[in-house]
């Protein structure tokens, strides 16, 4: 597993991050979400030996960063922020020279170069200079590096920085799929890949952990979760809000908006762990209303995020 043992850094006076500690084991896809400026992409280089510590440790596998530091990067696939490589190489090359400093030579590292270029749909651009490609292209050909040796750990900075949808959609597949046999630790701020990829869920803010949890128990924290949201047609608002809010297990009911001959209202429960759909349902049926949709919240990860992160 990856052990973060009370990590802190301070750049001059400023404590950037404090006291950070938690672990990652096997199997696990960690997201690691703030806002711009929270530490996230400080914390990542300090579990990779990018940079040192001010206080506090990481062990990787058994190996502390500090103390046996070549072990334990050895062990590591890191993609950095904004995917650092060089311009005047070419893919093929860039990758080669990635697998030889890895300790690949002869018929391995060329078999490790072409499996990765695979991998990572580099194919295209295999012999192009790295300076002439996308932002897209040059976060992959990062992304391939930190593949190339087939990894135990992989701690990925933004891992989709750049990517259209359809590429979104390939590096997150690889990543789950990756995950079976590996640690994995990614950086974020786009909610949607947490919800997609992730497993767990580290949310800092001013350099602390101020959650830890699934993204799924994270929803329950939203202020909508287990509401249900229905629209409605040709009818009185106020008339039906009235006979909802007088239903069995309805806490309130609130009008969301209003669109011509439709209205949309929002209905919450008394206990979320109680549904109370069913009972919406029949009273609509029983009065005689024109449904148009229904569906029950499973939360806004959104809001839950800016809850935490700004104590709002």
């Amino acid at each position: 597993m990856i052990e973060v043992k009370n990590l802190i850094k301070y750049f001059n006076v400023k404590k950037a991050v404090d006291n950070i500690s938690f672990t990652v084991k096997k199997g696990e896809i960690l997201g690691f979400l703030g806002p711009n400026g929270a530490g996230k992409s400080t914390t990542m280089r300090m579990i990779t030996g990018f940079i040192p510590p001010s206080a506090g440790t990481a062990v990787i596998g058994g190996s502390d960063i500090l103390e046996d530091s070549i072990s334990a990067r050895k062990k590591i696939g890191y993609l950095p922020e904004n995917a650092p490589v060089y311009p005047d190489m070419t893919v093929f090359g860039y990758l080669d020279f990635c697998s030889e400093i890895r300790g690949f030579s002869g018929s391995e590292r060329k078999r490790r170069v072409e499996e990765t270029i695979e991998k990572c749909f580099l194919s295209e651009v295999k012999f192009q200079t790295i300076g002439t490609l996308s932002k897209g292209f040059k976060q992959r050909v990062c992304f391939a590096q930190s593949i190339i040796h087939d990894p135990e750990y992989l701690i990925l900075d933004e891992p989709t920085d750049g990517l259209d949808p359809n590429q979104k959609h390939e590096v997150r597949l690889m990543i789950r799929q990756m995950s079976t046999e590996k640690t994995i630790i990614l950086s974020t701020h786009i909610l949607e890949e947490m919800d997609a990829v992730c497993t767990r869920a580290i949310i800092i803010a001013n350099g602390r952990i101020v959650a830890d949890d699934t993204p799924s128990h994270l929803r329950t924290r939203s202020s909508v979760h287990g509401a249900i949201s229905l629209t409605l047609r040709n009818a009185k608002p106020e008339k039906f809000l009235s006979l909802a809010r007088k239903i069995s297990g309805v806490s309130s009911a609130k009008l969301i908006e209003k669109d011509n001959k439709d209205f949309k209202v929002r209905i919450f429960p008394k206990n979320t762990d109680t549904p109370i759909a069913d009972k919406i349902i029949s009273a609509l049926s029983k009065n005689k209303y024109e449904l148009k949709s229904i569906f029950v919240e499973q939360g806004r990860l959104d809001e839950v995020f800016r809850t935490i992160t700004t104590g709002q």
